[in-house]
């Protein structure tokens, strides 16, 4: 269970650390499965135990992830878990000097390309799905008129909606509500733009 909720970050060494595309997507993989091991994780990600095990290492020097109990009878595994519910990153954060809005820059472009990968794979496996989830998908784009705060009261009034239907899901899952119920990724972005 992590020990910390949604976990704001700051300064350009963590960002870093998390920047890295391996420990993004090993974090990534630790908030979905919840606790794990380097050798499973490694089955997940495609890489040896060891560069796993260095990688977790990294992050947890950053108190981006933690130690978990054990799972197994195993005391030689060593199980990690994130130390926070997530994370979140913003851009004003890192305006107050060139070399941190680059660090930032980075970091956006490697998470979006991680987000496209996602929705690329599962683009790529769509025949596997039963057809209520492939109904059930949202790919929408809507191109509006507003003003900066008209975005912002936007963008808030969206982020709630996920996050309620996040606590249900959980929730109802908690109590063994589980049938039918698999892991979805929203993805947002509202941005301004000029043809």
């Amino acid at each position: 269970m992590p020990s910390q909720e949604n976990r704001r970050i700051t300064d350009v060494g963590t960002l870093k650390a998390l920047g890295h595309p391996l420990r993004m997507k090993l974090y990534r993989a630790l908030l979905v499965g919840g606790a794990a091991t380097a050798s499973q994780l490694g089955g997940q990600v495609d890489e040896a135990p060891s560069l796993v095990s260095y990688h977790l290492r990294k992050l947890a020097d950053h108190g981006l992830i933690e130690e978990a109990g054990p799972r197994s009878g195993d005391g030689r595994e060593r199980w990690w878990q994130p130390a926070s519910d997530g994370v979140s990153v913003r851009g004003a954060d890192f305006r107050d000097a060139p070399e941190k809005e680059t660090a930032h820059l980075a970091f956006t472009r490697l998470y979006v390309d991680q987000r496209a990968d996602l929705y690329r794979h599962y683009l790529d496996e769509r025949a596997a799905w039963p057809a209520e989830w492939n109904d059930a998908v949202a790919d929408a784009e809507g191109n509006l008129r507003l003003t900066a705060a008209e975005l912002a009261s936007l963008k808030d009034e969206l982020l709630a909606v996920v996050r309620r239907y996040d606590e249900t899901g959980r929730a109802r899952e908690a109590v063994g509500d589980t049938e039918g119920r698999e892991n979805v990724a929203v993805h947002l972005y509202g941005f301004p733009f000029r043809v």
